[in-house]
């Protein structure tokens, strides 16, 4: 909101910040456990996406695994590895709702929830391309998609992807609220 003064000026702009702040940060921990709980599930669908498929007999058994592609290896991991941030991150967001002057730690959970969102938009990417390719193939390269006799495992895995594409939805909307709210101190 705009104030003017007694001689026709104006003064800066002030934003109301105690309550519309505090409110940002409760809804920051709400979302934090969001992502918590979409990057572990997102992990533990994938680790759960193996079948197993039997041809003519009972001799000839093969399987897809989550662990035969280094990238869905990699895919897991790095959704582990953000699960636990998320879940060390939440206390200091408590303590931006208790010291609403604390400045530099906010700085450094935007910079570490900017370095998060990089790290898990990798490997989501990888991860949605390697099931692109399971999907469709490549006529080029002479690779056969594979979904069409694995359908069990390429709909868990790509089912597993949704929830860390909500994670990294909700990490870009953490990191705007927390650059608003950085902004109004």
């Amino acid at each position: 909101m705009v104030s003017q003064t007694e001689t026709g000026g104006t003064s800066k702009i002030s934003f109301p910040t105690a309550g519309n702040n505090r409110g940002m940060l409760i809804l920051g921990i709400i979302l934090r456990i969001a992502a918590i709980v979409s990057t572990i599930a997102s992990a533990v669908y994938m680790t759960m996406s193996d079948e197993q498929l039997q041809l003519f007999t009972q001799v000839s058994i093969f399987s897809v695994e989550y662990e035969d592609f280094s990238t869905l290896r990699y895919f897991v991991v790095i959704n582990s590895i953000v699960s636990a941030y998320f879940a060390f991150s939440i206390p200091l967001a408590m303590i931006h709702i208790a010291r609403s002057t604390a400045k530099q730690s906010r700085a450094v959970l935007i910079i570490m929830d900017m370095v998060t969102l990089g790290v898990l938009t990798s490997a989501a990417s990888a991860a949605t391309a390697i099931m692109f390719l399971a999907h469709n193939g490549n006529s080029s390269a002479n690779w056969n998609a594979i979904c069409n006799q694995y359908t069990g495992f390429c709909n868990k895995a790509s089912a597993s992807l949704i929830g860390s594409f909500v994670a990294i939805v909700i990490l870009m909307f953490l990191i705007s609220m927390s650059t608003v709210a950085l902004a109004r101190m």
